[in-house]
């Protein structure tokens, strides 16, 4: 086969790359393309979608009370007035459908569990489902705050007591989170230019390419997990936290690519670290694989006070085109202490900033800052995840806590699991898992895999010639399958992400006897010329 060179495309974004692969992949169209480049899930959680459609009939007939008379499809604004008894009317008359339980379970567990007034929580989901008012508040309406909150407790907490009360602003997506909190940080003076940002690397490579933009110029430390020791950080790594200059530490917990959770031990070390050397540390937490992890706990529950989480509901619900993520912060705060902190002038500066929203602008929380720079201020009264995006948020909230056997979960680990163990004997490989190992994605170590299945010299050889990036658009070439290089997420080995979410068993069988077949074929190629 003629060599082609592919370096040109060595610098852009994985993510961006993979649009190409995918390109390479499909020239052949007898052939099925297998594009296990991005993690979007191919399942997701029914009951509450069941839960949301159910919700949105109940609410057609509410809104049909008013205006029949005029027979022109018009339907009149939501009445509180007894929305209890006819939504309870409403359940007993469709207790047969699917998702009518769900609903009734849910009310019943906001009411007992969380001192949520039913009336309140069920003329929210009325009004929020058909988007007929703005979000108010805008950073997200009472109750599903409440909702959302108990969910993210029971979930980034593990059996860690709680720190104190957080708010949550809901947001379209992880990735408008990260951008917000970019923004907000810039605008407030809390990074400048010049300052420096940690990465916990390898990491999801937005982290990567957002610091160097020209709008923050933000210098990147890494802080690099150890594949050695399954990912996890080192004493030598985390005492590179202790620079001062070093403003902002943010990490992806469980890791993207690793797809390995930190150890408790190591979120004891980061959270002493930060107590006792660096309490001044801002550090946001990404941890929207948390839910696939046993017995996860973030470091928002260890380090709350420095701590702010962005979590996605995407990934575990299957719900990528729903753009639903949260961003947390506890009342108590670094990120608020430092507002505090600022200089006068730069006080005054965003006294102006925000002069529209209120007459005390030094009184707005950080996470409100959030909220109003997403709307560039002037458009605060209209900011906010539209409503129904909300209330389907809501009740996949209320799915996690209403899975008290851990059913859907456990299904959902159990799922990942066996295609991670699939892929690695079709390559080959003795599957080996550790305990802190999740499983969404694999990194695949093409140097140790080479070695592994044809002796340290053809492994030598590999590396010394580059392959691993040739390898990617071979394999794309040869049988239709992408992956992502590893060298996208600052991955120092030559490797290849796989999402163990998006396909089927039986394709990841075919996408580790692929692996295979390419590498058998360089090693012909190293035979050759020997």
């Amino acid at each position: 086969m003629p060599e082609q060179d592919y370096s040109k495309f060595a610098e852009l974004s994985p993510f961006e790359l993979k649009d190409k692969l995918i390109e390479i992949a499909s020239t052949d169209a007898a052939r099925m393309m297998l594009n296990a480049g991005r993690g979007n899930p191919n399942f997701l959680a029914s009951q509450p979608r069941h839960a949301f459609f159910r919700l949105g009939e109940f609410s057609l007939e509410e809104t049909e009370r008013s205006y029949s008379y005029l027979d022109s499809g018009f339907g009149g604004l939501p009445d509180r007035n007894g929305i209890l008894q006819r939504f309870e009317d409403y359940v007993h008359r469709n207790s047969a459908s699917e998702g009518i339980r769900f609903l009734n379970a849910a009310i019943s567990y906001a009411n007992d569990q969380l001192g949520i007034d039913r009336t309140e929580l069920v003329f929210e989901l009325f009004q929020g489902i058909l988007g007929c008012n703005y979000p108010f508040p805008p950073r997200m309406l009472p109750q599903a705050e409440r909702v959302v909150s108990a969910y993210l407790s029971e979930e980034m907490f593990g059996d860690r007591p709680r720190s104190g009360p957080f708010s949550v602003f809901a947001t379209e997506g992880g990735t408008a989170a990260m951008t917000y909190i970019f923004q907000t940080m810039k605008a407030n003076g809390l990074i400048k230019e010049g300052d420096k940002v940690a990465l916990g690397t390898p990491i999801f490579s937005p982290y990567l390419e957002i610091p160097p933009l020209p709008e923050y110029d933000l210098g990147i430390v890494d802080i690099r997990m150890a594949e050695g020791d399954d990912w996890q950080f080192s004493d030598a790594e985390l005492a590179k936290l202790e620079d001062p200059a070093i403003k902002l530490f943010c990490l992806v917990n469980p890791s993207n690519p690793p797809s390995v959770k930190l150890a408790p031990n190591d979120l004891d070390r980061i959270a002493a670290l930060v107590e006792h050397k660096r309490p001044d540390l801002y550090i946001v937490t990404d941890d929207v694989y948390g839910t696939f992890a046993d017995d996860f706990e973030s470091l928002f529950a260890v380090c709350p006070r420095n701590t702010l989480c962005v979590y996605s509901f995407s990934k575990y619900f299957g719900a990528t085109g729903w753009r639903l993520g949260t961003i947390a912060l506890h009342e108590e705060s670094v990120f608020d202490d430092a507002l505090d902190s600022l200089s006068e002038d730069t006080k005054q500066i965003l006294d102006k900033r925000y002069s529209s929203l209120t007459t005390n602008p030094r009184g707005i929380r950080f996470i409100d800052r959030l909220v109003a720079d997403s709307r560039a201020v002037a458009l605060n009264h209209t900011a906010g995840l539209s409503t129904p995006q909300q209330v389907q948020m809501t009740l996949f909230a209320f799915a996690g806590l209403l899975d008290r056997r851990d059913a859907y979960k456990d299904a959902a680990k159990t799922l990942i699991r066996k295609r991670f163990k699939t892929l690695y004997m079709n390559m080959g490989i003795v599957p080996h898992r550790e305990l802190n190992d999740v499983n969404y994605y694999t990194l695949i170590n093409l140097q140790h895999l080479s070695g592994q299945l044809y002796g340290d010299a053809f492994s030598e050889w590999f590396v010394a010639q580059k392959k691993g990036y040739d390898f990617l658009f071979r394999l794309a070439k040869e049988t239709g399958t992408v992956l992502l290089p590893g060298k996208g997420f600052e991955v120092v080995d030559a490797s290849a992400r796989v999402s163990l979410a998006n396909l089927t068993e039986a394709e990841y069988a075919e996408i580790g006897s692929f692996t295979r077949q390419v590498l058998s074929e360089y090693f012909s190629e190293f035979q050759g010329i020997r």
